[in-house]
């Protein structure tokens, strides 16, 4: 069965916006079924949104509903100053390559943080889901070990 948001209307009529797929609305429920203790916060423009996920906090954030906007999950896993960070970025790089599926490790600022990021174009709630849920799912996982081993 094919929901009503993958359908592809190739009429050439005008297309009813009531049906038209609203990205916030479904990272709001996306949010609302990971964040278990309640914790989540929108920005007043609605397009960002905080929540906790074990012991991270995750970032949703989306620039607009047009082809050309971005949809941005990321949470930090370690923060700067690390021990040995010759052998931290050897172990991203294989945790990058083997078990990070969508999302990636990356360096922003001072944080070691887990992200994905893709245009909004073609975006399925589906998607959205299992985006957030990755990057929440492997910074959880991930943030004690690292911070074990390379906090300073």
């Amino acid at each position: 069965m094919t929901s009503s948001t993958e359908t592809m209307v190739d009429t050439g009529a005008s297309i009813d916006s009531a049906n038209i797929f609203n990205h916030a609305e479904t990272i709001q429920t996306v949010i609302s079924s990971l964040d278990t203790e309640k914790t989540a916060v929108v920005n007043q423009t609605g397009d960002t949104w905080k929540f906790q996920y074990g012991t991270v906090e995750v970032i949703v954030n989306i620039t607009g509903e047009s082809n050309s906007d971005i949809f941005t999950v990321l949470a930090t896993v370690l923060t700067y100053p690390v021990k040995d960070e010759a052998k931290l970025m050897k172990t991203l790089l294989e945790k990058n390559a083997a078990e990070t599926f969508e999302a990636r490790y990356a360096i922003q600022g001072d944080r070691v943080i887990v992200i994905a990021a893709r245009s909004v174009e073609d975006l399925s709630p589906k998607e959205i889901a299992r985006i957030i849920s990755i990057v929440a799912a492997i910074a959880d996982e991930n943030d004690e070990p690292l911070k074990a081993e390379f906090g300073a």
